[in-house]
C-alpha cells in the first residue's frame, strides 16, 4: 500500500493552532458574565450572547467544511482565524463605547434587563466570529487527513488536550490581567494579539493536508486530483458536489452519531450558560475564583485526555469509552445541584473523566465513519448539529436557570443519561476499513 504524502505531516503545528485559538476564547470566560451584567444584561442575555457564536457557526461551518474539502484545509483555516481576529477587535471597541441605554425591559418571564450599545456590539462580535468559525471542524478534518485509523482516537485526544491547555492558561491569565487598572481591556487586548499569532502560525507553519484544485470552466464545481496526490484521501471523480447535509446523512450510522452529538451539546451548553450565574449567586465567587475553577477543570481534562485516555484506549474500544464517559458525565451534573463548593469540585473531577473518555472517542467514531473523502463535509455538518444544540442549550439553560435555578443541572443530567443509553448501539457499528482499496 502506498502511503499518502499527507500522512507525513506532523501533528504539532495544528495542535499549536488549536491551543492558541482556545487560549484567546478562554481569556474572556471568567469575566464575560460580569461584563454582560455591567452592560445591562441578565442570565438570559448572557445565554443569548453566548449562543451567537454557534448560531452563526450553523451558517458558516458547513460551507467552510465543504470549501476545505475542495480548496484545502489551510486556506479555510486562514479565513476562519482572520474572522476571529476581527471579532476580537469589535469586542474591544465595545469596551470603549459609553453605556447608552436604548431600551429597558422587565417581565416575569424574561426578567429585567437593559439593551445598550456595548451589549449590541458584544452580540455582533460573537456573531461574526461564529460566521467564520469553522476552525474546529476543519482542524478535526485536518487531523483525520494526516492520521492513520489506528491513531485516530489518540490524536483526537491530543486535540482535546491542546484545547484544554488553552482553557487552563486562558482563565488563569485573565485572572491576572483583569486585576490591573485596565480591568477587562487587557485580557481582550491579549485575545487580539493571540489571534494574530494564530493567523501567522497557520500562514507559515501549517502545510496543506489535501492536494486539490477546482475547475469551474464549464460552470460546475469539480474536485480533481493534483499531480502527485496519492490514491488515498484524494478524489478525482469529477462529480458535481452535492449537499453537505445530504452527503453526510447518506453515510451509514452518521445520522445516529449526530443525534447523540445533539443531546450531548444541549447538556454541555445548559451547563455553560447556567454555571457562571450559579457560581455568582450560590457560591458567591468572583472573577478570580471563576478563573481558577475553569483552569482547574481544564487541567484535569488534560490529564484525562492525555496519559489516562492513552492508556485506557488500549483496553476499551471507542464505543465502550463513550458509554462509560457519558454515565460519569451525567453524574457530574447531579452533584452540582447541591450548591456546595466541595461537591462542585468533585463534580469537576467527574466532568473531566466523563468528557475525557466520551468526547474524543465519539469524534474518533464519527471520523472513521466519514472516511477520508468526506471528512470536511461530515465535520462541517456535525458542527452545524452541535451549533443548533448549543444555541438551544445556551438560551434554554439561561432561561431555565432564571426560572428554576439548580434544576437546570438535573435536566442536563437527564439529557446526558439519555445519550448514555443511546451509546450502547455504538458497540454494534461496523466501521469501514479505509485502508483497503
Amino acid at each position: 500500500m502506498t502511503e499518502n504524502n499527507t500522512r507525513k505531516i506532523p501533528v504539532f503545528p495544528i495542535l499549536t493552532v488549536n491551543f492558541i485559538g482556545t487560549l484567546g476564547i478562554s481569556l474572556v470566560l471568567p469575566f464575560l458574565v460580569f461584563l454582560v451584567e455591567d452592560f445591562g444584561g441578565n442570565a438570559l442575555i448572557y445565554g443569548m450572547i453566548a449562543s451567537m457564536y454557534p448560531a452563526f457557526q450553523l451558517v458558516g461551518a458547513p460551507l467552510l467544511g465543504k470549501w476545505s474539502d475542495v480548496y484545502g484545509r489551510r486556506k479555510v483555516l486562514l479565513l476562519s482565524q482572520a474572522g476571529t481576529l476581527l471579532s476580537w477587535v469589535v469586542f474591544m471597541i465595545a469596551l470603549f463605547i459609553p453605556v447608552i441605554t436604548l431600551r429597558e425591559l422587565s417581565s416575569d418571564l424574561l426578567g429585567e434587563f437593559t439593551i445598550t450599545i456595548p451589549l449590541l456590539l458584544l452580540f455582533a462580535a460573537r456573531a461574526f466570529d461564529g460566521l467564520t468559525g469553522g476552525n474546529v471542524s476543519v482542524a478535526n478534518a485536518y487531523i483525520a487527513d494526516i492520521t492513520e485509523e489506528k491513531d485516530r482516537s489518540k490524536n483526537f485526544g491530543r486535540m482535546s488536550v491542546s484545547m484544554n491547555l488553552g482553557f487552563i492558561a486562558g482563565p488563569a491569565l485573565a485572572g491576572l490581567l483583569s486585576v490591573t487598572v485596565y480591568e477587562e481591556k487587557l485580557p481582550v487586548l491579549a485575545a487580539i494579539l493571540i489571534s494574530l499569532v494564530g493567523l501567522l502560525m497557520i500562514a507559515f507553519f501549517v502545510p496543506e493536508s489535501r492536494k486539490y484544485v477546482h475547475d469551474e470552466s464549464d460552470g460546475r464545481l469539480l474536485v480533481k486530483k493534483m499531480p502527485g496526490c496519492g490514491s488515498e484521501g484524494c478524489t478525482a471523480s469529477g462529480k458535481k458536489e452535492g449537499s453537505g447535509l445530504k452527503d453526510a446523512f447518506a453515510i451509514e450510522h452518521v445520522p445516529y452519531m449526530l443525534s447523540i452529538y445533539f443531546l450531548v451539546f444541549i447538556a454541555f451548553n445548559m451547563f455553560y450558560a447556567a454555571f457562571p450565574v450559579y457560581a455568582i449567586d450560590r457560591l458567591e465567587w468572583d472573577a478570580a475564583e471563576m478563573g481558577f475553577f475553569f483552569s482547574a477543570l481544564s487541567l484535569m481534562l488534560v490529564v484525562v485526555e492525555g496519559p489516562v485516555l492513552s492508556y485506557v484506549s488500549k483496553i476499551l474500544s471507542d464505543g465502550q469509552l463513550a458509554i462509560t464517559g457519558s454515565l460519569i458525565l451525567g453524574t457530574n451534573f447531579v452533584l452540582l445541584a447541591f450548591s456546595d463548593v466541595l461537591l462542585t469540585y468533585a463534580a469537576a473531577v467527574l466532568f473531566a473523566v466523563g468528557n475525557g473518555f466520551m468526547w474524543p472517542s465519539m469524534q474518533s467514531i464519527l471520523s472513521k465513519l466519514a472516511g477520508r473523502e468526506h471528512q470536511g463535509v461530515v465535520q462541517g455538518v456535525s458542527a452545524s448539529f452541535t451549533s443548533v444544540a448549543s444555541i438551544f442549550g445556551l438560551v434554554f439553560g439561561g432561561f431555565i436557570y432564571a426560572q428554576m435555578g439548580i434544576w437546570t443541572f438535573l435536566i442536563a443530567a437527564a439529557i446526558i443519561y439519555a445519550a448514555f443509553f443511546m451509546s450502547f448501539r455504538l458497540l454494534s457499528f461496523v466501521i469501514p476499513d479505509e485502508n483497503k482499496a
